[in-house]
């Protein structure tokens, strides 16, 4: 089994340090960072479930999504989500560095967690973590998902089955993960979790929820970029 790991660094101002390693199998994109012996009872699947989720906690007591957070949510309990934090990735051999207020830089992470947690709903955006990102802006996440999408059609298309070429589906996974998305953040509010996580979740919330309305629009703003294919 093949592994492949995506670091990110975070520091800030008095000497605020956290470091994570994410290991990530080669072949699922699963994530392999084994979860805490004792998970805190905010991480049961049943605690705030969400209300599209088709897991049961008989056979998955905890939530996937939850259970990768709590390292997040455990290191960042007293940062102030507007202070400027100092983000520094380590991906696919190359370390990029960047500044962000704390509720984006911790964004990034906290979606390549979800998408690789075992969540069913976000399991369909491992194809961008294993070409992650960091820290994407809001037009960069729509070519990104966008195009992974796409070619999940013509994947779709090889095998003989039907493509969605209106991108109605990809419409409909970002409406899925708008309940995903609320549902943590009010999960972590319930337990008394950090404003820095929450609205970091928050900040995930506005990408999913602009998403399935901006589609069409977005795309034909960046048309232009494509007009040297050939027809």
């Amino acid at each position: 089994m093949g592994v492949f790991q995506i670091e990110y660094n975070y520091s800030w101002e008095n000497g605020g340090k956290a470091n994570f390693k994410l290991d990530l199998d080669d072949d699922s994109i699963a994530l392999l960072n084994g979860p805490q012996p004792e998970l805190p009872e905010w991480t049961e699947l049943d605690y705030y479930k969400c209300m599209n989720c088709p897991l049961n906690s008989e056979e998955t007591p905890n939530c996937p999504a939850a259970t990768s957070f709590i390292p997040v949510v455990s290191h960042f309990s007293k940062v102030d989500s507007n202070i400027e934090m100092k983000v520094e990735t380590v991906v696919a051999g190359r370390r990029i560095i960047q500044n962000a207020p704390a509720r984006r830089a911790i964004s990034s992470i906290v979606g390549l967690l979800f998408a690789s947690s075992g969540c069913p709903h976000t399991i369909c955006f491992r194809p961008m973590v294993r070409y992650h990102i960091p820290l994407s802006n809001e037009n960069e996440t729509m070519m990104r998902a966008a195009s992974m999408y796409t070619l999940a059609q013509y994947f779709k298309f090889k095998r003989g089955e039907q493509p969605d070429l209106q991108l109605n589906g990809l419409k409909d996974i970002y409406e899925e993960l708008q309940i995903v998305n609320r549902t943590m953040a009010e999960r972590l509010q319930a337990a008394d979790g950090t404003d820095t996580s929450i609205n970091a979740m928050i900040l995930l919330d506005m990408y999913a929820k602009t998403m399935p309305f901006e589609i069409e629009d977005s795309l034909k703003d960046l048309q232009y970029l494509f007009k040297s294919f050939p027809s």
